[in-house]
């Protein structure tokens, strides 16, 4: 499984970010998956990794919270979360995809 985190630098949500998903992550039993941080620094470079913002977490290369004609944008993200819209996603919807993925390559 392949997991990455789309940033802008000095994202303030990145810390977050980065906590909830290694707790998902172990809460799977995968405390030790690696995880890559990329810092998008330009408008090119989040055309090119289609970034609705930070932070974008991937999950085997796919954004598991997209949605249809979002555009690239260097700025803050915010996610549909069953408290409302929040800076990260929810912890049990990320943990559901994260699930997914790793089913996938069993």
């Amino acid at each position: 499984m392949d997991v990455e985190l789309l940033v802008i630098a000095e994202c303030p949500h990145t810390a977050a970010a980065l906590e909830l998903l290694r707790q998902a992550l172990a809460e799977l039993g995968v405390p030790g998956q690696p995880v890559r941080t990329t810092i998008i620094t330009d408008d090119a470079r989040a055309r090119e990794r289609d970034f609705p913002g930070s932070p974008t977490f991937l999950i085997d290369g796919v954004d598991p919270f997209g949605q249809p004609s979002q555009p690239a944008a260097l700025a803050c993200r915010l996610y549909d979360t069953p408290a409302g819209r929040r800076p990260i996603p929810d912890a049990t919807r990320l943990r559901d995809a994260l699930s997914a993925a790793r089913r996938a390559h069993r």
